[in-house]
């Protein structure tokens, strides 16, 4: 037994030893042959090396008993300089050769390569939804390409229950340029490793969880979490209304979210000294009066974007105003009021009303009731009535990477200003999160004037 383990090791020795001798000799410049009264540090410093570096080379040297003499040879290696420059130029080649590579494969002077890989079926509404979404994307494509661009588009039913990673083995995938998707948060984790190895860009664009947006630059999230767009809506709040009264009307909505924004709103008008009061919905109208300035103009500011509660409160204004006409009043909704708007519109109007959101849905410009009606000419039927529109939103993602892409290549980044695309519904404007992905900043703020007019701010 003991002999038959001395042939394995003796066997795992002779197969490793061609490659520890190639790595040696590697790291060989030269051989030199010992010549009278030569000596271990005059060779040294004859080829630029230390004794330590000689003596490693030649292990023979470490010998007890070791002399050098005439006419022996001995191995001369790199220097340890010499062999850094020498990783260095290599490091500098594979860059260059990478480079070369890109520049060969430039997506702007192509086609552009679209993934789309999303739940697409009629089985339930995720599906009805992505599904309308998608014919936005099929809608951007066939602008783009009357615009002169060349785009190849491949798509994949990444359903709930798909395992994401027998989509990913498909050739075409590692080829594509943008893929836009997934829509279920079990899919990123694998998303992300693909194309963070393909140098693929990868466009999130719904609410699902995203970690890897932490640490991989190749990630676009479109989607705003309730705590960024309330940190956004604050801030504009604050700019906006500088020399104005807050009341905060609680609605005892217990379900409501809104929270997060009145709590955050009130505690930065404390901070900077600015007056804000709270009163209820229930309040008789005697101590719902006393919340109002007859000196500032006030803004009134919900704790919950119910249609319910906005109606209540609204009846409550009227009621005041109708005391007390020259009240300055002046309302900060939230974006679920747009969904209100053919109900609220007049209100709207009268109170002066700001709604932060973004996304803006307006079915009488020019640019939305166009493509209504190519959407029916297409697909012979209307979008879903929700907000915001799918088609519309799949339009304007799919339109504003393409034209990055083909525009800037791969250092496209998704920056405000990089090219003029005004949006139908959905406006985009990325920064860098760290050293990870890329999120989507953008606020819109929707004023309904007294003039019945509506103005449009993008921050």
């Amino acid at each position: 037994m003991k002999r038959l383990l001395r042939y394995i090791l003796l066997l795992s020795l002779l197969t490793l030893s061609p490659g520890i001798v190639s790595a040696q000799q590697s790291k060989i410049r030269c051989q030199h042959q010992v010549k009278k009264k030569e000596t271990i540090f005059g060779i040294s410093r004859m080829y630029g090396i230390t004794i330590e570096e000689l003596i490693k080379a030649n292990p023979e040297m470490n010998a007890p008993d070791y002399e050098l003499r005439k006419d022996a040879v001995l191995r001369i290696p790199y220097s340890k300089a010499e062999l850094e420059a020498a990783e260095a130029e290599k490091a500098a080649k594979a860059r260059r050769d990478a480079e070369k590579a890109r520049a060969v494969d430039d997506v702007r002077k192509r086609a552009v390569r679209l993934g789309v890989m999303l739940p697409l079926h009629d089985i339930n509404g995720d599906g009805r939804r992505m599904t309308e979404y998608y014919r936005g994307v099929l809608m951007a494509c066939d602008s783009l390409k009357k615009q002169g661009m060349s785009i190849d588009v491949h798509t994949w039913n990444a359903a709930e229950n798909i395992d994401i990673n027998e989509v990913l083995s498909d050739p075409a995938a590692a080829k594509c340029d943008l893929i836009i998707g997934p829509l279920y948060s079990k899919h990123v984790a694998a998303l992300s490793d693909f194309v963070n190895r393909h140098d693929i860009r990868l466009v999130i664009p719904f609410s699902i969880s995203a970690p890897q947006l932490t640490t991989n630059r190749n990630i676009f999230q479109i989607w705003q979490s309730q705590n960024d767009v309330s940190e956004a809506s604050v801030s504009r709040y604050l700019e906006q209304f500088k020399n104005y009264h807050t009341i905060v009307i609680d609605c005892n909505d217990s379900t409501s979210k809104k929270g997060v924004f009145t709590f955050s709103l009130r505690r930065q008008l404390e901070q900077r000294g600015q007056e804000c009061v709270v009163t209820n919905l229930k309040s008789g109208e005697a101590n719902f009066s006393k919340a109002f300035s007859r000196t500032k103009p006030n803004v009134v500011v919900l704790n919950t974007g119910r249609s319910q509660e906005l109606g209540v409160a609204i009846s409550k204004l009227n009621g005041l105003k109708a005391n007390e006409p020259d009240l300055d009043i002046t309302l900060f909704g939230y974006s679920d009021w747009l969904l209100y708007t053919n109900r609220y519109l007049e209100s709207f109007y009268a109170y002066n009303t700001y709604i932060p959101t973004v996304f803006y849905y307006n079915p009488l410009t020019v640019d939305t009731q166009s493509f209504e009606r190519k959407y029916r000419q297409y697909f012979r039927c209307d979008m879903q009535n929700l907000l915001p529109r799918f088609a519309i939103t799949g339009f304007d993602h799919a339109y504003f990477f393409l034209k990055g892409l083909n525009k800037y290549g791969k250092s496209f980044n998704g920056a405000e200003g990089m090219f003029g695309y005004p949006p139908i519904q959905t406006p985009l404007k990325f920064e860098r999160y760290g050293n990870g992905g890329l999120r989507n900043r953008t606020l819109l703020l929707v004023h309904y004037t007294p003039q019945h007019t509506k103005e449009i701010y993008k921050y």
